[in-house]
């Protein structure tokens, strides 16, 4: 949450000429409602089925795509299977309390309701194993833009 995944998705679709899918919007498509009504109405574990479903749903495309992933879809080793097959994995690092500034308050967001920082750090230690496990390029977006972050996605892609 807050990495830019989708904003940064949507621009390197762009700039290459494919494609976008955003996981979240897929499980929306899919179930007619948003991310947030099935947290806070079925709770986690049937979000993380259905995001299960959209990612691969996503990567079974024969063309090329760029997928915006939920940060959270690597906690199911079935999808980090999936995404190491599927093609390179990105993986936007921001650290914790840069993700928390740009999350704000955390509103729509309920896995991380309350103590929005503390939150954020909890769920990035948990999921820092399994980011690198899963990552080919690496690219640290504290300090820079959108452009600047597809740029460098470019330049690792070529």
């Amino acid at each position: 949450m807050g990495s830019g995944k989708t904003t940064v998705g949507r621009a390197l679709a762009r700039r290459l000429g494919w494609p976008h899918l955003d996981s979240d919007e897929q499980v929306e498509r899919n179930t007619g409602r948003t991310v947030p009504e099935i947290l806070e109405s079925d709770g986690e574990n049937a979000f993380r089925a259905e995001e299960k479903k959209a990612l691969a749903q996503a990567v079974t495309s024969d063309e090329p795509v760029v997928v915006s992933v939920a940060g959270g879809a690597v906690l199911d080793a079935d999808n980090r299977r999936r995404l190491k097959a599927a093609g390179t994995v990105v993986w936007l690092r921001a650290d914790p309390s840069v993700l928390a500034r740009r999350v704000g308050s955390g509103d729509g967001r309920p896995l991380i309701a309350g103590d929005v920082a503390g939150n954020l750090r909890r769920l990035y230690a948990q999921r820092l194993p399994l980011y690198v496990q899963v990552a080919d390029v690496v690219i640290d977006v504290d300090t820079i833009g959108p452009d600047a972050v597809v740029d460098r996605v470019v330049e690792a892609l070529a």
